[in-house]
């Protein structure tokens, strides 16, 4: 939403985002003209990329799939001849930034929609103007929108999308990815699934969770936050503000959603959680509350594998760093391999 020209800005996040008193956010890029590129929206419709169909616009916005052309085939891991898993994306951008149709998140759908092959359906909840836990009930409410695909195409063999697209879909085998605050989005839509129980769910069925480099933090700083070297793409101000923006009022980063390993938070042992592959980037800001929260996991006897990403921190999945240095590019395909592995 953009603000008035004659509003006041009463808050702003550096290059990203200005909120005016009253109350409208504009989040027009003003960093960098060189990275306005990876900001700027694209057609997710290429023909030298994926194809997307574009369903209930505004609200479910865009779906990338393998390359026309590409036999779905047998898959392993017990995937129906002919059919696809599923990835509801959950965008980052600490709630308050980012959009679909941007470049560096297209290219990174693409990526990951032909190496495994899957449907990658991208999913995103801004708030400043809806604080938390709007971007969860959002996100859940996508789920729960591919449930509905689910049991019409159960009953009469066809989606509700009229989409030959959904009747290639896998329902049995969906899977929530999340990058950045997205990841912390992974977990509690997982958490608020499995309390609904699997027979509501059926014949979707949530498969696993995929928290990329999450936004996991805690009220007071850790050993990483405290020694990492200043990063113009989020500083511990900009982490800061966005958070403030996020968060119901009055509340701390000691949030459920923010810090799900907490004493805030509900028991992690009292989940009950699909397995999860969790990537944590060596380079990240809050690298330490990430590694916590698997920390958390484990002490609690969950099914997760930690998948430690070397040299790189979490914006090693933007398009132009994984296509200038060769280390960006050699880790967003190890990360890609491993979700094919885990969704297999």
């Amino acid at each position: 939403m953009m603000g008035s020209e004659t509003g006041k800005v009463v808050e702003e996040v550096s290059g990203w985002l200005r909120v005016f008193d009253d109350g409208t956010v504009d989040r027009s890029w003003t960093g960098p003209p060189e990275a306005r590129f990876l900001v700027d929206s694209v057609r997710l419709c290429l023909p030298t990329t994926s194809p997307a169909t574009a369903l209930r616009p505004m609200t479910y916005p865009a779906l990338v799939t393998p390359r026309q052309g590409r036999p779905w085939g047998c898959r392993g891991g017990g995937h129906r001849a002919g059919k696809l898993p599923v990835l509801l994306h959950f965008h980052g951008g600490r709630f308050c930034i980012s959009q679909a149709t941007w470049l560096m998140y297209h290219q990174f759908y693409s990526r990951v929609a032909s190496s495994i092959p899957a449907i990658v359906a991208p999913f995103l909840s801004l708030v400043s103007e809806n604080r938390l836990p709007a971007a969860l009930d959002a996100c859940y409410d996508a789920l729960l929108w591919l449930r509905e695909l689910a049991v019409s195409s159960r009953e009469d063999g066809t989606s509700t999308a009229g989409s030959a697209l959904w009747e290639s879909a896998d329902f049995s085998h969906v899977f929530l990815v999340g990058d950045s605050s997205g990841g912390n989005l992974v977990h509690a839509v997982a958490a608020r699934a499995r309390e609904a129980g699997e027979g509501f769910w059926l014949p979707l069925r949530v498969a696993g969770g995929i928290p990329i480099h999450s936004g996991f933090v805690r009220s007071s700083r850790s050993k990483s936050e405290l020694e990492r070297v200043p990063d113009p793409f989020l500083s511990l101000d900009m982490l800061d503000k966005f958070l403030a923006f996020a968060l119901p009022e009055g509340s701390s980063k000691d949030h459920a959603i923010t810090s799900p390993m907490g004493e805030a938070a509900a028991p992690m042992a009292g989940l009950r959680l699909p397995p999860f592959l969790v990537f944590v980037a060596a380079g990240d800001l809050i690298r330490g509350t990430n590694l916590e929260y698997c920390e958390s996991m484990k002490r609690a006897g969950k099914d997760g594998k930690v998948f430690m990403s070397q040299g790189v921190g979490p914006s090693y999945l933007n398009k132009m760093a994984v296509d200038m240095d060769p280390t960006t590019g050699k880790r967003c395909q190890e990360l890609i391999l491993a979700i094919k592995d885990f969704a297999d």
